[in-house]
């Protein structure tokens, strides 16, 4: 399977999504960061996941501006649509999706610190993958959040994929360092970026990952 792991700019409309999925068509599957997009641009994202044949995995707001994590597979069809966890409680399901003979573990944003005991039952997954709105407020933040994917592409030995934004900053603290980050089953980092927001292209297979294009605060 073919990845791109992309770390857009905060934008209305999805210009630099729709300008990915047409520049990359050997891709199998986007990744994209939480909240990238509304409500009411997702059946866009539907329909170009169905032109391009390709599986799209982001983080979108809903009517009431609330972050919702959805896996659109190849056909346009939605194979996981659910609401953000909040910060006090276990982690919301559905957190899988399968998609032919994938399947996929699902973790938005901060839920990573609950992925370890919310996909304890899980089993059999491929990939994992956390959408993260904006960057780290620091570089102690950035250590542990890729410590906690370390952990859980170890305890459910699986690719852990995560991405986030490359502008905006966590509750306005005026600081932000985007990142990006791929973990093989064995917990060892196959990608670690950090305030690098060029997009990536991964092959599941060789687990070479490849960079394309220009940084997106260029």
């Amino acid at each position: 399977m073919k990845l791109l792991i992309a770390q857009p700019k905060r934008e209305t409309g999805l210009e630099q999504f729709e300008r990915e999925i047409a520049a990359y068509p050997e891709v199998d599957l986007i990744v994209y960061p939480e909240g990238y997009c509304t409500v009411a641009e997702l059946e866009r994202a539907k329909h170009l996941a169905k032109h391009f044949e390709t599986a799209i995995v982001l983080g979108y707001k809903d009517e009431a501006n609330l972050d919702r994590a959805a896996i659109i597979d190849a056909t346009g069809k939605i194979l996981l649509d659910r609401a953000k966890t909040p910060e006090a409680g276990p982690l919301y399901t559905p957190s899988t999706a399968n998609d032919g003979s994938f399947r996929y573990g699902y973790v938005l944003c901060r839920e990573i610190f609950l992925g370890k005991d919310g996909l304890r039952e899980e089993f059999g997954l491929d990939l994992i993958f956390n959408p993260i709105g904006v960057g780290m407020f620091s570089e102690e933040q950035y250590v542990e959040w890729s410590g906690e994917a370390r952990i859980i592409s170890q305890a459910q030995q699986a690719l852990m994929i995560g991405t986030s934004h490359a502008d905006g900053s966590y509750r306005n603290c005026g600081f932000s360092i985007p990142i990006a980050y791929i973990f093989d089953e064995t917990g060892k980092p196959l990608l670690l970026s950090n305030n690098d927001t060029r997009t990536r292209l991964f092959d599941t297979v060789t687990r070479h990952v490849e960079v394309v294009g220009t940084p997106s605060l260029s």
